[in-house]
């Protein structure tokens, strides 16, 4: 019953996830659904642990009702880029 009721709330944008964001490397990774802001503060050191156990650093938390499109978004670049700055070609040969 229990799953239903998530299920129906999740379909909702309604039911709680834990939104990880990480530093290295520039993820997002979205875990739930959860019934209650309970249940979801309560997993949230797990997930944690495990992002650390695999290298990740720099990670910011937050538990929001949300409906993620995608349970993990990769930031491919990985770095800040200067838009202002033109890079010189060299004409040398």
């Amino acid at each position: 019953m229990k799953e239903i009721l998530t299920g129906i709330l999740n379909s909702l944008g309604w039911a709680y996830w834990i939104k990880l964001d990480t530093a290295k490397p520039s993820c997002t990774y979205f875990f739930g659904p959860f019934l209650t802001i309970t249940e979801a503060k309560n997993a949230k050191a797990g997930y944690i642990e495990d992002l650390k156990n695999e290298g990740c650093s720099g990670i910011e938390v937050e538990i929001k009702r949300c409906k993620p499109s995608e349970l993990t978004i990769f930031d491919e670049l990985g770095e800040s880029v200067d838009f202002n700055t033109v890079p010189a070609l060299s004409t040398q040969s």
